[in-house]
């Protein structure tokens, strides 16, 4: 039997419904089920999904009898509609839209009014007594055709339309009359033959299949294809073609044609919301060419007469489908509607785009009414929204001049003054002054002045570069690798696009979200966090499985993290807390030291300053799991490498700036992310180590005994590749750990375990299980020596890769799961081999996206660890991954 390509709907009957959207997409799909659920649908037909995967995989040509189920369905629509298509005296319109299974908005093509030409446009006038109509209707389909099917510039006809108007001395299209439309109908086709060197169709059918070839085509239009990239459409979806039978709302003043959202989509308030327009066609109302008016008293201004006073019966009867749809659905819904000679008629409805304000309201409120139940109200936010929810964002309304682009690191809207160094950020929020930190790209060493800064912006550096990761951390707006800007420290200033040059002083903005950057200041408006997001994370947490704890180095973060939810720390990375300014002339102190002796003397330094920094973070995570790393980076990232700041610190540490260049010299890496960091920094010095788990445990024994905190801190060690690193660190860190317990006389459980952020430790984490009681996956690290790719610098080609389809998508930003993943997978399975209660995480990026999360719940984490400001999006990720595997096993 061959297949079926096209399906019928109209006058209650339906052969598709809503569950059909692979094959009839959105638009088909759920013009059946309204059909089908009794409301007023014209008669049509929707040609598949399958024919437009066809069409492209057979060099643009049709299956085998596709003519002929699309002749046949045209006579039902005709018998339906008692009008043919073509026909002379009594001819049926239609419109050919497109319609994939996932909403894209305006991003495909649309004709209407399809059928007229010189001969039915008089069958048309006849049929509704209206000349103007008729030539109004036929020269909007010219400029249609015109434009989407022959390729030609809309411009062209728009401007012919402009000097008409101007001719007549009249501002809107409404006030031309009939003979201004035929006159306009006979130029416009002019202009095409002289533009194209063809005539316009006058012939139906070819009107019809140019129609459907354009639609088919406009799938792999550069909008559609960028809409797909930027929201995860795969392109062998393909879109469906649905041709309907006209009806028109520009007949008069009997006549309107309106879009209407069953709730608020920018609030989620449980009203009708929505704009329409007297005696106009659909493409009006979002043109902007007339003012729309509000379809209600409640949301529309006074001086805008509403529908519900202009048609008020219509009103009525559009209220009433409100309410059916949304019982039907049980979702808020877009809809389409046109009113012809007072009739309304239903042209789609589709589950409706929204905010994450409106998403939560709706969701929580919809369980409130019975209308779904608190699983289906979690799946219904998707957990990349709440971005929108945790940081300032820029006042829409505002105006704005862009000056630059680049990666949005880090979410939130910020405006200051330019500064291009951290002790200058510092200085200046001393005094109260907002400043953003322009850096060709930030060090460890600018933590202060990140820190002291509204928000960062990098020329280098890609999405988990040292400033994306750490603005993230902080909760600060950054944008990273930002291609646009040239920064010049010496001039202190940097040019952007259109040789905008801003200098120290100048205020701009930025938009984390957006990666956007802005000349002067612009409005921002802060995050509302409702009781309804608090309701809906608390029936979050009750369906995850999977722990979710943040990525903190500060008392405060650790704060700010456990009010957004998280559950413990899965990474505190101790390097952060050695740039303060008041250790890290001790810290340069130890690395400067020749021998043992002088080492141990400047880590006793630094010993208290470090306890206290655990101590205020045990505080702050009472009760919760805290992961420590040990030093991970390299010790030359701790030395000054200007000269005039060489100069400095060797009057300071007392020997002569040779010395201390020669230090720097010996210290330097050719390549430092695989060099002389992590465990082997512990291996080869192991007093630096040995201070740390010493701060460590008597932070948590200082508060067993004085405060009765119970406490298990997890110690972790990075870069481990083979198990004797792991085995002798452990010994040490044991060694030590038991010699503090003792000396206070306390119990306190630890843990010993590793980041495995190396290809080598994944595929041995059966061995590296043995010395470990905790994993932790490094997919940072783990990616790049994965890919062979640094991170700060893959972001000159990383975008061209996606872009060329060469990778699905930046694997920084979303874990591959392919590849990494696998790796992660596999290092899982080894180490539950040998120790089968091992305790498994992820402290990477990844742990803060969403598809990273869900990938992680399936292959048996106990918990991700993310930026306190992602902790949120974790929560709602992991009750997904939770949902989604309860909906498999119910299949």
């Amino acid at each position: 039997m061959a297949a079926k390509h096209v399906y019928f709907f109209g006058a209650g009957k339906a052969e598709g419904n809503a569950e059909m959207k692979n094959l009839l997409g959105g638009k088909g799909a759920n013009l059946a089920e309204m059909t089908s659920i009794g409301l007023p649908v014209p008669a049509g037909f929707t040609i598949t999904t399958e024919v437009c995967t066809e069409f492209y995989r057979n060099n643009r040509n049709y299956p085998e009898g596709l003519k002929a189920e699309v002749e046949a369905n045209m006579r039902g629509v005709e018998e339906l509609m008692g009008k043919k298509f073509g026909d002379p005296n009594n001819p049926l319109l239609v419109s050919v839209r497109s319609g994939a299974r996932a909403s894209m908005p305006g991003m495909m093509d649309t004709i209407l009014n399809l059928g007229l030409n010189d001969v039915t446009v008089q069958g048309i006038i006849a049929q509704s007594g209206d000349e103007r109509f008729a030539y109004d209707a036929y020269r909007r389909f010219v400029q249609m055709y015109s434009d989407v099917v022959m390729g030609m510039d809309k411009d062209i006809l728009e401007h012919a339309l402009e000097r008409k108007k101007e001719e007549r001395g009249v501002h809107l299209d409404t006030d031309l009359t009939a003979a201004d439309w035929k006159e306009l109908v006979g130029i416009f086709k002019a202009r095409v033959r002289e533009t194209l060197g063809q005539e316009f169709p006058e012939e139906p059918q070819e009107q019809l299949w140019g129609a459907i070839g354009a639609v088919f085509g406009s799938w792999m239009n550069q909008r559609a294809i960028t809409y797909r990239k930027l929201n995860n459409i795969p392109a062998e979806w393909g879109t469906a073609v649905n041709v309907q039978s006209m009806v028109f709302g520009n007949m008069g003043n009997d006549c309107a044609t309106g879009v209407a959202f069953t709730r608020d989509p920018s609030t989620g308030q449980n009203y009708f919301y929505g704009e329409y327009l007297v005696n106009a066609q659909g493409e009006d109302v979002v043109a902007g060419i007339r003012t729309p008016q509000p379809i209600n008293k409640a949301n529309g201004d006074s001086h805008l007469p509403s529908m519900e006073e202009v048609m008020p019966e219509c009103y009525q009867q559009l209220v009433k489908i409100r309410g059916i749809l949304e019982q039907h659905y049980k979702d808020m819904q877009d809809i389409e509607f046109t009113i012809e000679k007072g009739k309304l008629y239903m042209l789609q409805t589709r589950n409706g785009k929204r905010t994450a304000p409106a998403a939560i309201k709706i969701a929580v409120d919809m369980e409130k009414e019975g209308l779904i139940d608190q699983k289906t109200a979690v799946l219904r936010v998707a957990p990349s929204q709440l971005d929108q929810l945790l940081h300032p964002s820029l006042d829409p309304k505002a105006p704005k001049k862009k000056i630059a682009k680049g990666l949005p690191a880090s979410p939130g809207a910020v405006s200051g003054e330019v500064v291009f160094t951290a002790d200058e950020a510092e200085a200046a929020a001393k005094i109260g002054l907002k400043v953003i930190l322009v850096r060709i790209e930030t060090s460890p060493e600018d933590i202060h002045g990140m820190h002291a800064a509204q928000g960062i912006l990098t020329a280098r550096g890609g999405m988990t570069s040292h400033a994306a990761v750490v603005a993230r951390g902080m909760g600060k707006c950054c944008v990273a690798g930002c291609g646009d800007i040239k920064v010049d420290y010496a001039a202190e200033q940097f040019q952007a696009n259109g040789g905008v040059v801003v200098k120290k002083g100048d205020v701009i903005t930025l938009d984390g979200s957006t990666g956007e950057v802005m000349l002067g200041q612009v409005p921002t408006v802060p995050p509302q966090l409702t009781g309804d997001f608090g309701i809906l994370m608390g029936w979050v947490d009750t369906f995850r499985k999977m722990g979710v704890r943040t990525n903190a180095d500060t008392p405060h973060d650790s704060k700010v993290a456990r009010e957004f939810g998280a559950e413990g720390i899965g990474l505190c990375r101790t390097e952060h807390m050695f740039f303060d300014a008041a250790r890290i002339a001790a810290v340069r102190e130890m690395i400067l030291a020749e021998d043992v002796e002088g080492r141990q003397k400047a880590l006793a330094k630094i010993l208290p300053m470090q306890k206290g920094d655990f101590t205020g973070i045990f505080r702050e995570m009472k009760g919760l799991p805290v992961t420590i790393r040990l030093l991970d980076p390299p010790l030359h990232e701790f030395l000054p490498q200007e000269e005039k700041d060489i100069e400095a610190l060797a009057k300071t540490m007392g020997v002569t700036t040779q010395e201390l260049k020669n230090k720097v010299e010996f210290l330097h890496e050719f390549n430092p992310m695989l060099g002389h960091r992590g465990c082997r920094l512990g291996l080869t010095y192991p007093e630096i180590y040995d201070m740390q788990v010493r701060a460590i445990m008597e932070a948590a024994c200082e508060l067993v005994k004085d405060e009765g905190f119970t406490i298990v801190p997890e110690i972790m060690i990075p870069l481990v590749a083979v198990v004797e690193e792991l085995k002798r660190l452990r010994e040490n860190a044991v060694r030590v750990c038991e010699e503090v317990i003792a000396s206070y006389g306390v119990k306190v459980e630890y843990l010993i375990g590793t980041m495995i952020e190396l290809p080598r430790a994944a595929l041995t984490a059966d061995e590296i299980a043995k010395e470990a009681d905790f994993f932790s996956f490094g997919t940072n690290d783990l990616t790049q020596t994965t890919f062979g790719l640094s991170r700060d610098d893959a972001g000159k080609f990383l975008p061209f890769y996606v872009e060329e389809g060469l990778l699905p998508e930046d694997p920084f930003v979303s874990l591959d799961q392919n590849g990494v993943g696998l790796l992660v997978k596999m290092g899982c399975e080894k180490g539950r081999s040998t120790r089968p209660k091992i305790k498994l995480g992820i402290c990477g990026e990844h742990g803060g996206d969403p598809a990273s999360v869900i990938f992680c719940h399936k292959i048996g984490l106990d918990y991700v660890s993310c930026s306190p400001f992602r902790v949120p999006i974790a929560r709602l990720a992991a009750a997904h991954a939770a949902l989604g595997e309860a909906a498999d096993l119910t299949k």
